[in-house]
């Protein structure tokens, strides 16, 4: 059972439910479990009862430095002081664009917006307006933001034979999964059969290139590359999770495989909101205002808070420290320290789990075989991954139960002994329940 919780702490959780219905984003906590946080410090938060946890949400993952980094904390400050938001250019923006170029390997331009889910809408933008063409493949279970061309068939609920256009939300037009193609991740002949089919209809292949922590098969990438380029399709890799947190270069650096577009956010502005577009030039070019009065297709892209120096500074100094000797040497030593514990706890209790993933980010699923694909994850035991991340929280992880892990560079080895202390704990505690089901 969740630890009881003070009255101070139960009037807060019964304010949030009041005005904000209990959540301020998809991740919502079982009422036996939901907490109201307080602040953070490096890997720990803390809720109003001021109880600790070692922190694995990180914010949905842009906290890759840790909560409150003392040089994002100076940054923000600093350019606190001299406004917040402008409208038009800054020297923040301009070098955060800059780095950005340097970093990515297909980045020649680059346009800044707020979130991940806009960066993903623009870039299918740019991509319809580029090649003429209006429809996009994607991957089943791969999740791009909360438009509607992203939320179709990012949360089937079961295994299918063939994937196929399903919308996940309502108030999605069917209009708009027309223009959606659905095909299997790491099944590279499903994928070539359906883009060779629909080859002069497509504007772009859209992936996760680690899809939500499901690496990508041995060519399957590459795979992509080649087929993409062949047919004059854009492949667009939203890096919104990959980007500077597998390789300071993202995905595109780790795997070898260079896109035409790629969408960053999360770590790449440090817990502030920014996202962004990447791409060759000739292909951004498309965003430029002045195609509008030349009687040229115009991909519009504005928004009142994009590319604002508190976020930019924020994410100059993110970088500044990701740049640092050793830095990913130390996210992958810590994470590989975790999944390796954790699949030897298991394996010691005899209870099936996979750990998957890549890089500091890892999900725990309870499953004979590592699952390759969203059909294979649907097969896995979710009620024992739920059950196993509650157990967690019980016992001081902040974790979102059955979701993905994510590892900061505050992470500590005490942090990782703390960690794997409580793995045993609530392998124990999920083995000690009845079974009900899959």
């Amino acid at each position: 059972m969740a630890k009881t919780r003070s009255a101070q702490h139960a009037e807060w959780l019964r304010r949030g439910q009041a005005v904000l219905g209990g959540a301020v984003t998809s991740f919502v906590l079982p009422e036996t479990h939901a907490v109201v946080l307080s602040h953070g410090l490096g890997s720990r938060v803390v809720d109003v009862d001021g109880r600790e946890y070692i922190d694995y949400v990180l914010g949905s993952g842009p906290l890759i430095l840790g909560h409150a980094h003392p040089a994002v904390v100076e940054a923000v400050s600093r350019q606190a002081a001299l406004g917040s938001t402008f409208y038009t250019l800054t020297p923040a923006a301009i070098e955060l664009a800059e780095e950005l170029v340097r970093a990515v390997p297909c980045a020649e331009v680059v346009k800044f917006v707020s979130t991940g889910s806009e960066a993903t809408f623009h870039a299918l933008r740019i991509a319809r307006t580029y090649t003429g063409r209006s429809k996009v493949l994607k991957f089943e279970g791969g999740f791009h933001g909360t438009h509607d061309y992203a939320l179709v068939s990012a949360f089937p609920n079961e295994p299918t034979e063939q994937p196929c256009p399903r919308p996940d939300s309502a108030g999605i037009p069917p209009e708009v999964t027309q223009t959606v193609i659905v095909s299997r991740w790491n099944d590279l002949e499903y994928t070539r059969e359906l883009i060779e089919r629909h080859a002069d209809e497509l504007a772009a292949v859209l992936c996760e290139p680690l899809q939500r922590a499901l690496p990508p098969a041995p060519g399957f990438l590459s795979g992509l590359r080649e087929l993409t380029q062949r047919h004059g399709i854009l492949l667009v890799f939203d890096e919104v999770v990959t980007g500077f947190r597998l390789a300071y270069g993202g995905a595109q650096e780790r795997y070898g495989v260079v896109p035409d577009l790629a969408t960053f956010g999360k770590a790449l502005s440090g817990g502030y909101p920014l996202a962004a577009i990447a791409g060759r030039c000739e292909i951004m070019a498309v965003t430029d205002y002045g195609r509008r009065a030349r009687g040229e297709p115009l991909a519009y892209l504005s928004g009142t808070l994009n590319g604002n120096p508190l976020a930019a500074s924020a994410g100059l100094a993110t970088l500044a420290v990701l740049r640092q000797p050793g830095v990913y040497e130390h996210l992958y030593r810590i994470t590989d320290q975790l999944k390796v514990g954790l699949r030897e706890l298991a394996a010691a209790r005899g209870v099936p789990v996979q750990v998957i993933g890549d890089g500091p980010v890892f999900q725990v699923v309870f499953a004979e075989e590592e699952p390759r694909d969203a059909p294979a994850l649907l097969r896995a035991d979710r009620e024992r991954a739920v059950r196993f991340g509650l157990a967690c929280l019980e016992r001081g992880l902040f974790v979102n139960p059955g979701e993905k892990f994510y590892v900061s560079l505050a992470h500590t080895e005490d942090d990782v002994a703390r960690t794997l202390d409580v793995f045993a704990a609530a392998l124990d505690a999920v083995l000690a329940e009845p079974v009900t089901g899959c």
